[in-house]
């Protein structure tokens, strides 16, 4: 049983800015775990120092730790990583598997250093990526991989039956975290997609997958800013299947 969880801070959410948990801190108090959620370095260390931990275990964190606090640590920090690193770096993996059409993907398993997803990995695991999978579908697929993934490798790291082997710096590829604009589609582009398809409702297909729900796949339709939220390849052709028209509640089409 974990000791503590440490998380990121509540934060607004949503149009009205509600304050808002992360699901993280929500499944901890449930299992009556201590939490912790710093607001910079400084404060991680003076939380970590007062742990004193054997070992951290790490995923989506979204903070680069200073030395000090991964000496902290026994046995170190270990990264739960969504894709095959080197590959996918970064903030984005899941999102950027989607929108590049890969067959496969998986989790990383590394030790944690003061670079970006760059430390030495212990083991990874492949999935394939299936035409239908969105980001919240393959993000739990991930997950549940990544969970099993550490059970079956935590008491072989332990007992030091496992190498850590350094990662190939050529094959490294970076991720970037994507704003509302990446999300933004051509009207042109997307009468293109439905009505002749080919590579295009492809694209347009993967960015809609991948983008949903943050920051989402958008367009303008009779002048008006509309989400496109589920779509569909039929024939070769894009079929939207739900949008959200600005000010509007989600329609099925």
């Amino acid at each position: 049983m974990p000791e503590a969880v440490i998380c990121n801070p509540d934060k607004p959410i949503g149009r009205k800015q509600i304050i808002t948990s992360p699901p993280v801190k929500i499944l901890a108090e449930k299992h009556n775990l201590a939490v912790y959620q710093p607001k910079d370095k400084t404060e991680l260390l003076k939380i970590i120092k007062n742990l004193q931990p054997d070992l951290a275990i790490v995923t989506a964190f979204g903070m680069i730790f200073p030395k000090e606090v991964l000496n902290v640590a026994r046995c170190g920090f270990i990264n739960v990583h969504p894709s095959l690193l080197p590959k996918y770096r970064g903030a984005s993996p899941i999102q950027t598997a989607i929108l590049n059409g890969d067959k496969e993907t998986g989790v990383s398993l590394f030790l944690v250093d003061e670079e970006i997803d760059k430390g030495p990995i212990l083991v990874s695991s492949r999935l394939p990526l299936r035409i239908s999978d969105n980001y919240e579908i393959l993000m739990r697929k991930l997950a549940d991989l990544g969970a099993h993934l550490l059970i079956e490798t935590l008491p072989k790291y332990i007992n030091a039956e496992i190498t850590p082997l350094s990662q190939d710096e050529s094959q490294a590829t970076y991720t970037k975290r994507f704003s509302t604009q990446d999300g933004y589609i051509e009207p042109s582009d997307l009468e293109k997609a439905e009505h002749e398809g080919g590579r295009i409702a492809l694209e347009i297909d993967r960015k809609i997958r991948a983008l949903n729900p943050e920051p989402g796949a958008w367009t303008v339709l009779n002048g008006k800013r509309t989400k496109i939220l589920e779509a569909k390849i039929i024939d070769e052709k894009l079929k939207i299947t739900k949008i959200q028209v600005e000010g509007k509640k989600p329609v099925e089409l």
